[in-house]
């Protein structure tokens, strides 16, 4: 039931915000020790099928729950490509929390070792060259699941344009334990 009270704490802080309040996080946490824990976290809120918002770290900088909350804000109110949620749509969002491994640097030469090395659904992707940077997580690979797409629409995501790999950038590969609301009727 972990997985419940991921999703809890991710619309719970979208709620706080509304209501102007604050999560207990020292009950939490007395609770649930393990929310002590760093960990890298994503939150990713739908709203119709549709993205509205996605916000989260790349390093375990904070503990758990604290990443949590703030990602979950972040997502609803502070995802520079939407207007802040609205409680009306507040209501209709289904919200997906992802844990992140440690990210790991890929070692590779060529495009076609780099093709190797990359694993469709299991891996999410950093791709960081100069001041560039930008991440896909596992599950984009369900809408992008052809190698060359994926690479294009993160190069420009980075703004490195759509041959990113010409410019034989750092690649990092992390996993996520996703969890995931069901949807609404």
């Amino acid at each position: 039931m972990i997985h419940k009270l991921y999703l809890t704490i991710a619309r719970e802080a979208i709620l706080s915000a509304f209501e102007n309040s604050q999560i207990d996080t020292n009950a939490l946490l007395h609770a649930y020790p393990d929310l002590a824990q760093p960990c890298a976290t994503f939150v990713t809120l739908t709203h119709n099928g549709k993205l509205r918002g996605c916000i989260g770290s790349l390093i375990a900088h904070r503990p758990l729950v604290e990443d949590l909350i703030s990602n979950a804000k972040s997502a609803a109110f502070r995802d520079p490509r939407f207007a802040p949620l609205s409680p009306e749509e507040f209501s209709e969002i289904r919200i997906e929390v992802s844990l992140l491994t440690p990210p790991q640097l890929v070692e590779y030469s060529s495009k076609s070792e780099l093709k190797g090395l990359i694993h469709p659904d299991i891996d999410g992707v950093i791709l960081r060259h100069g001041n560039h940077q930008a991440t896909f997580l596992p599950q984009v690979w369900e809408d992008l699941s052809d190698f060359d797409s994926f690479f294009d629409h993160l190069g420009m995501k980075a703004g490195l344009g759509s041959d990113p790999l010409s410019h034989h950038p750092e690649i990092y590969i992390y996993q996520v334990q996703k969890f995931e609301e069901e949807p609404h009727e």
